[in-house]
């Protein structure tokens, strides 16, 4: 038996779906896997219950999570906007420990419940959310508090678009709301990769006046004249992709002399006021902070994932954004492949996210347009 099985079905008819997607982990991994993994695209949901049933009926693992993802990767194979079922199973994981995580009404205002002490032993936690109910980046500070050396790789769930319509699975049980974290010990090798799929442009500045999540002025100016110069002065490919969509990074380690890519939390410009030059962005910012422009870059996003060097990874939970796939790539598969090609051959599963849960500089953040890997050592 192998260590590692994952089964990938895209027949549009779930029980069919549910016997070539079981059945190949079933003859990867035997029996009772300590850890299955789910990914079910919304074309199944009506069918969750009896698919989970089947997983324990047919496959058995002794934790098993999932969730709907509107793209299910499998393999080399990134199933977008299309039936797909994938189960990814590990055979050993001791120690691991899968609880849910929800926000409750103690009567003094909302309580975070499911964070146990498993959490303090972990090297990596595996969550999936519900992006409608889940406050991702109030359970990251967390985390951080509890276990601040600890990686969280992950992504909330893309297969709905209204609240109380996503169903995430925690064990036996398919829950609509909250989070399932998956605690895993240090001794079960896990390296982690988060590609943001974005590169800096044009030159860094020091926030000199700002707070919350607006920033007023750069460097003295308004943010607004930073960028109108930057496009005045760019050349005419940088000029396509700043006009395509602008973002603003954020220096992790303000240590750093210099900065490069993988320096900077990348967020999105939520609005411009044109009459002060303001900008308003997806993160709180302090005067000092250093910032700076970037864009969305098909090529950069490759280059991060080819830069990977995990030699001995034999398996790998993908966490890719909703707006990569062929959204930002020329041609389908493009994640997925490129892992197999750089790190592969290697069993792989995954989903496309609402939002993806990785470490930069350290630190776990709540990404967006990232593409954040797990990858297991043989």
């Amino acid at each position: 038996m192998s260590d590692y099985a994952v089964g990938l079905s895209e027949h549009p008819d779930a029980a069919v779906a549910v016997g070539e997607a079981f059945g190949a982990v079933l003859d990867g991994v035997g029996h009772s896997p300590d850890l299955g993994v789910l990914f079910v695209s919304p074309h199944h949901a009506e069918a969750m219950p009896d698919i989970v049933d089947a997983a324990h009926g047919i496959v058995a693992p002794k934790h098993l999570l999932g969730t709907l993802a509107s793209t299910v990767i499998g393999g080399h194979r990134e199933v977008e906007d299309a039936p797909a079922i994938a189960l990814w199973a590990k055979r050993s994981a001791p120690g691991a420990h899968l609880t849910h995580l929800d926000i409750v009404d103690s009567g003094a205002g909302p309580t975070l419940t499911g964070i146990d002490h498993t959490v303090a032993d972990a090297a990596t936690l595996i969550l999936v959310a519900d992006p409608f109910s889940f406050p991702a980046t109030a359970v990251l500070e967390v985390i951080a508090e509890i276990a601040p050396d600890a990686r969280v790789v992950g992504g909330l769930a893309s297969g709905a678009t209204r609240p109380g319509e996503n169903r995430l699975v925690f064990g036996r049980e398919i829950v609509p709301s909250g989070g399932v974290l998956l605690t895993l010990l240090p001794d079960s090798s896990v390296a982690s990769i988060v590609s943001q799929g974005c590169r800096p442009v044009g030159e860094p500045y020091i926030v000199t006046d700002g707070s919350g999540n607006q920033i007023r002025s750069l460097a003295g100016r308004p943010p607004l004249d930073r960028l109108r110069h930057l496009l005045a002065t760019a050349e005419p490919e940088q000029e396509a992709l700043l006009r395509g969509g602008v973002h603003i990074g954020k220096v992790i380690d303000e240590s750093r002399v210099e900065f490069a890519p993988g320096d900077f939390l990348v967020r999105g410009i939520a609005g411009i006021d044109q009459s002060t030059g303001a900008m308003t962005i997806g993160d709180n910012v302090a005067v000092g902070d250093t910032v700076q422009f970037h864009v969305r870059d098909a090529r950069t996003a490759a280059e991060e994932l080819v830069s990977l060097d995990t030699r001995t990874a034999a398996a790998g939970l993908l966490f890719t954004c909703n707006g990569r796939g062929t959204h930002l790539f020329d041609r389908p598969d493009h994640d997925a492949a490129v892992v197999q090609d750089v790190v592969g051959p290697l069993v792989l599963a995954g989903m496309a996210c609402a939002g993806e849960f990785g470490p930069v500089g350290g630190r776990n953040f709540l990404h967006s347009y990232t593409a954040s890997l797990a990858l297991f050592e043989t």
